[in-house]
């Protein structure tokens, strides 16, 4: 399928997804959250793809957030902008269309409003050396309403996320990274590599395995301790009875790379 706003290519077990609409900083409107939405269909669907990296086209941004401008002339119309209808800001940001398995954002640049809530719904970032991040909603009379307001205090210390919340200050990439919230900084001209790396250690690991590590770990957040435990999980219970279970074992054994199936 051809797209207009987004960059999709699929390569030895990884989705390759980029925004692509770098002359409003990749900012996104509702026909970018469509393209996104089948996107993440088609990869959550392909039995081939593992992992999946996010990231900006052009120099200055990974993404800025909504697309101000188009939401004024739909308002202008009588019509209403509603991420919601895609699953959320760039269809992630809704916890109740969670993709199932990995998504990497290689962040450069600015990642501010909804990009930046974009990258909190991501499962681990990858920030270039002068990446910036920030909820500025505030400072334009609104909220960071894509999740920002609930991930950053998840994801931060609860005064560090509050300052921004409430001020609209950035967050430097090392300053992220300091924090716990990014996984690694990389220099601009290595932050797709970087990220491809990340993506490569996950591919060693078994496929239902890590769909199933993911499922619980973002399901037993809400949960206490002892009931996120007991819990059952779809996909932790299927790694279970997998094949891969016992090869994983036996190449454990027989000191040799697993060769996974990813079969229940």
């Amino acid at each position: 399928m051809a797209y207009q706003f987004i960059t999709y290519e699929k390569r030895d077990n990884i989705a390759w997804v980029a925004i692509n609409r770098p002359e409003v900083m990749n900012a996104l409107h509702l026909p970018a959250d469509e393209e996104l939405f089948q996107v993440w269909q088609d990869f959550d669907a392909d039995p081939q793809l593992r992992v999946a990296i996010l990231s900006g086209a052009g120099e200055r941004a990974f993404c800025a957030g909504s697309d101000l401008k188009y939401e004024a002339e739909l308002t202008g119309r009588g019509e209403q902008a509603s991420h919601l209808a895609f699953g959320g800001f760039g269809a992630l940001t809704d916890p109740r269309s969670r993709v199932r398995k990995p998504i990497i954002a290689a962040v450069h640049g600015y990642a501010l409003g909804g990009g930046f809530e974009l990258a909190l719904a991501c499962d681990l970032i990858i920030a270039a050396e002068q990446a910036q991040f920030g909820l500025p909603e505030p400072r334009v009379g609104v909220v960071a309403g894509a999740g920002g307001m609930h991930r950053l205090p998840r994801q931060l210390p609860l005064k560090t996320a509050m300052g921004m919340l409430l001020t609209g200050k950035y967050l430097s990439a090392q300053d992220a990274y300091r924090l716990g919230l990014v996984n690694e900084v990389a220099p601009l001209p290595d932050l797709l590599s970087t990220a491809e790396r990340w993506a490569r250690e996950i591919i060693q690991c078994a496929p239902l395995s890590i769909v199933g590590s993911k499922q619980a770990a973002m399901a037993g957040l809400d949960l206490p301790l002892e009931a996120a435990i007991s819990n059952n999980y779809s996909w932790v219970e299927a790694s279970r009875s997998s094949p891969d279970r016992s090869e994983g074992i036996l190449a454990f054994v027989e000191k040799r790379p697993p060769q996974w199936r990813g079969v229940v």
